[in-house]
């Protein structure tokens, strides 16, 4: 949050990030990828055993053997980085509405982070869409927020409660009308 500065007056309404089970689900490979060279090992026992000639059996066990153990470690270092990538930009990512604007930081990489900001005023609709099974159970999806002409658009993907928080930036709008401040051209039409 540090790379977003408030204006005066200005306060933040509401941060979102992607639902947990979007998490969840990006997790779940990573336990069953960690869980293969148990799997792996034992079928090599089981190969040695068979193939004459193929030398001791005690060669692919992981406890004796230093090189499937450093293979092994190697293995797990290489899938716990990949997860924590995962988990590092599912914290990063997130959408700050405040009373003004609406705010998009996305983070690409462990150094990669772009931040953009819409102002409300420029918005001229908001959509929500809910799609499938688990969508639908446990209420996630997705928002699109965009502003008249060629100007910029966000999507917010994987969000809890999109059709909630769609409303609550159409109310942040009227309030921000209500306020006296001019509207866009599109929406004096």
């Amino acid at each position: 949050m540090r790379d977003v500065h408030l204006e005066p007056g200005e306060q933040i309404t509401r941060s979102v990030r992607k639902h947990w089970f979007v998490l969840f689900a990006s997790l779940v490979p990573f336990a069953f990828l960690a869980y293969i060279p148990t799997l792996f090992i034992p079928f090599l026992h089981f190969i040695a055993t068979i193939v004459p000639h193929s030398g001791t059996v005690a060669t692919f066990d992981l406890t004796n053997n230093p090189l499937v153990r450093l293979v092994y470690g190697l293995w797990l270092i290489m899938l716990w980085s990949a997860a924590f990538n995962t988990i590092t930009r599912y914290y990063l990512n997130q959408w700050i509405i405040t009373n003004t604007r609406v705010i998009e930081i996305h983070q690409y990489g462990f150094f990669s982070r772009e931040v953009s900001s819409l102002l409300l005023v420029k918005i001229q609709d908001v959509n929500s869409d809910v799609e499938g099974i688990f969508e639908t159970m446990l209420g996630y999806g997705q928002l699109e927020v965009q502003s008249a002409g060629t100007e910029e658009h966000f999507i917010m993907d994987d969000i809890a409660d999109p059709t909630g928080l769609r409303d609550l930036i159409m109310s942040e709008i009227a309030a921000l009308h209500a306020d006296g401040l001019p509207q866009t051209a599109s929406a004096s039409i």
